[in-house]
């Protein structure tokens, strides 16, 4: 068995998986790529996502692509970006819609590890990218893992709500019960779609409380 140093919760829901053979190729990949390139985030933080938010807290799940692939940017939360980076396009139009439908105003931090800690996994398909290359580690297994990960938190959980932004994260969720969970979908809110129409005013934010409030839940301050 891969020796996975992820959140205690997170270890024991997913432990069969870490006995598959695709994820012992994974890992031995994903090794290996760390020992000759530069690869994004750094690997510490490849579980980062887990690590603030444990499982029986978890409640809402946004599921990303990719890490960024910028220096300094991808810290293992999708659309997260490190204290102090510049907040990336897609992340300042996910602001831009928290303000419109909640009228919080935009934070200055791109840093959302204030949303993990309240019960958002923010979950990319893809866990680790080089240097610089947009997909470079897809079909190498993340997405085998990344899909696991929501069957047996839909296996043991109810009442999620799943934030499904663009066609990638809209295939990857399809399989997700929607009579025991939530599940939002609207356009991807990089620039190219979101200006195109569909993402602006989806309310995803208000929506996700309201769900979350009428199942006795806490609702997320975003």
């Amino acid at each position: 068995m891969a020796e996975v140093k992820i959140e205690e919760s997170w270890k024991s829901l997913l432990k069969e998986e870490f006995n598959q053979p695709y994820f012992e190729e994974l890992i031995a990949f994903v090794k290996k790529e760390y020992a000759s390139n530069r690869i994004y985030p750094p690997g510490k933080l490849i579980f980062n996502a887990f690590n603030h938010c444990p499982v029986e807290q978890t409640k809402v799940v946004i599921l990303g692509q990719d890490p960024y692939h910028g220096p300094g940017q991808a810290h293992g939360l999708c659309f997260s970006v490190s204290e102090g980076v510049q907040q990336p396009p897609s992340l300042q139009n996910i602001f831009k819609e928290i303000e419109s439908d909640l009228g919080v105003g935009a934070p200055t931090s791109g840093n959302l590890e204030r949303w993990a800690e309240q019960g958002v996994l923010l979950l990319n398909a893809t866990l680790t990218v080089k240097a610089h290359e947009a997909g470079s580690h897809q079909n190498k297994g993340w997405e085998q893992f990344t899909d696991a990960v929501i069957r047996r938190l839909t296996d043991y959980k109810d009442h999620l709500v799943f934030l499904l932004w663009g066609s990638y994260a809209q295939r990857k969720g399809s399989f997700i019960n929607t009579s025991r969970n939530l599940v939002l979908k609207s356009v991807h809110p990089s620039p190219l779609s979101a200006n195109r129409g569909g993402w602006f005013g989806n309310k995803h934010f208000s929506q996700t409380n309201d769900y979350l409030r009428s199942h006795g839940f806490k609702e997320i301050i975003w």
